[in-house]
């Protein structure tokens, strides 16, 4: 794939620039072997439903013969195969849990594991899926929603991610969030007038970078403090599917507001600000999605779509713009919803002491066997004396079914080391279950597990996700704003039947993305 010039739509500005990557000090512990073939992503994720589409449909240098009437290839080729989107087309927009509680064997079965969702406050119905939404609905009406200008700098990306977890956060922990810090203080070390998007912006939160108040580090001075604290942890990050009005709808209604890409011509930046393009440009401008309108008149677009309707958004060019910062998104819009990032399972920033990842830049490739089943572990050390309490994963396509497990990091490593099968499915299962949309979520133990100062611990994850042959999300040094990554700290492996393992550091040159949280035993 060929780099994509970024669409660097900031406020009054539409010129476009290539993106710069700088790659800031990293921190973190663990990684491992791997298998198989490597899609970097170099995604972008203007609209993140690129990448998945080239997961499904256009790597047919990375997927499985048999799925073009090819014969099947033998796991020694597959080991072999490798293929990097170093190279792969990349549109950044100036722009940009409840947790899934897990039941483990013979566990009480009250314990049992649902897909990460939260009752929705009033609404006496616990299913998010059959809750009855309103024809229209204003986030406005319940809170205190605040506009943001960000100047001639591009880093909306950053402001639509950050109102969409403000709005998500319980009112009695929000605050402004600072897009200063999110777009200085991330680990891609691009420049603010590069561009972004959301899967920067998910990286970010899930390190733990941010987020951080905007009273302690405000906007548009070029300068971010060291040392700030985040205000909460984002424990869960839900990719909808593209075009999925009803599922943006809920999220905004159950959540908080939701965080999506556009395209805005030059006619849509002054007047009312409402948009209805039809077209094929790639968006340059992140928003945020905070409301809808079933009956909002078609009349109200300079060029009136077909039918009645329309997303409530929030731009990031100041009260000036649109209905004092506000305006509306025709549902017949091209780009409308084609990327919908919901922020979830915003929790204080004490819910866990440790957060053990390797993967500062999250989730730029993926890597597999061919078939939708894969094992995937991070060796990490024990900071302290402490109690492992969950484990973060991607889920790289909807429907994943995944199993949890912790064991000795020094067994694990002898038994690779020498070549000996290290069958982790004969252990126990601390959590299972499945999450039925593409995503980050955190899953707690069922039974705290407690590790010793010093000591290497591994933790190993089992999926099965349906409509992928390469379901392992991994960090991988690509080009652009990933041509820096540095997979030095990590210590990943992958396999394809949970007994042979290899090391990603080694063989494939990424980190794997799996996160262990930790709680300090005695504080």
């Amino acid at each position: 794939m060929q780099d994509r010039e970024n669409a660097d739509c900031r406020r009054n500005v539409g010129k476009t620039e290539k993106m710069r990557s700088r790659r800031r000090k990293r921190r973190g512990s663990g990684l491992w072997p791997g298998a198989v073939a490597v899609l970097a992503a170099g995604m972008v994720f203007a609209a993140r439903t690129e990448i998945l589409d080239l997961v499904t449909t256009e790597i047919a240098f990375v997927l499985d013969p048999k799925q073009e009437g090819g014969e099947k290839e033998s796991d020694q080729d597959i080991a072999e195969r490798v293929e990097s989107t170093d190279g792969g087309k990349e549109t950044l927009t100036d722009g940009g849990v409840d947790l899934a509680e897990t039941d483990e064997a013979g566990a009480d079965p009250d314990q049992k594991n649902t897909d990460a969702g939260t009752e929705a406050s009033g609404s006496g119905n616990s299913d998010p899926e059959t809750i009855e939404l309103p024809s229209s609905y204003d986030i406005r009406e319940h809170r205190t929603v605040s506009v943001s200008d960000q100047g001639d700098l591009g880093t909306c990306w950053a402001f639509a991610a950050l109102k969409a977890v403000e709005t998500s956060m319980p009112e009695s922990m929000a605050v402004p969030l600072s897009a200063d810090h999110m777009s200085i203080h991330n680990s891609f070390g691009i420049s603010q007038n590069s561009g972004g998007d959301y899967s920067m912006a998910m990286a970010y939160l899930l390190a733990w970078q941010g987020p951080v108040s905007e009273a302690d580090d405000p906007y548009g001075d070029s300068t971010s403090p060291d040392g700030l604290a985040p205000v909460c942890h984002v424990q869960e990050i839900r990719i909808l599917q593209a075009k999925d009005y009803d599922a943006v709808k809920r999220a905004v209604f159950l959540y908080g507001g939701v965080q999506t890409s556009l395209y805005l011509p030059a006619e849509s930046r002054g007047g009312d600000g409402n948009v209805g393009y039809k077209g094929s440009e790639e968006p340059n401008q992140d928003t945020g999605i905070i409301g809808w309108d079933d009956d909002y008149p078609k009349e109200k677009f300079a060029s009136a779509p077909e039918s009645d309707g329309a997303f409530l958004c929030i731009n990031s060019w100041g009260e000036t713009f649109g209905d004092g910062g506000f305006f509306h998104v025709s549902y017949e819009d091209s780009r409308i919803a084609e990327s919908s990032i919901s922020y979830r399972g915003i929790e204080p920033s004490d819910n866990y002491d440790r957060n053990y990842q390797s993967d500062l830049c999250g989730w730029t490739g993926q890597m597999g066997y061919g078939e939708p089943d894969a094992w995937m572990a991070n060796v990490y050390t024990a900071e302290s004396e402490e109690t492992l309490e969950a484990v973060g994963f991607y889920a790289t396509a909807p429907d994943t079914e995944y199993e949890v497990y912790v064991f000795d990091g020094d067994s694990f490593r002898e038994h690779v080391e020498n070549g000996v099968k290290f069958q982790v499915d004969s252990g126990k299962v601390l959590a299972s279950g499945m999450v039925t949309d593409t995503g980050f979520y955190t899953v707690r133990l069922a039974k705290p597990q407690p590790v010793n100062a010093g000591e290497p611990f591994a933790v190993a994850v089992k999926i099965h996700t349906p409509g992928t042959t390469q379901p392992v999300a991994v960090e991988y040094a690509g080009s652009g704003r990933t041509g820096n990554v540095d997979i030095r700290d990590g210590e990943g492996y992958i396999s394809f039947d949970g007994g042979t393992w290899e090391r990603t550091e080694e063989s494939k040159g990424c980190n794997v993305c799996l996160n262990a949280y930790s709680r300090i035993i005695g504080k």
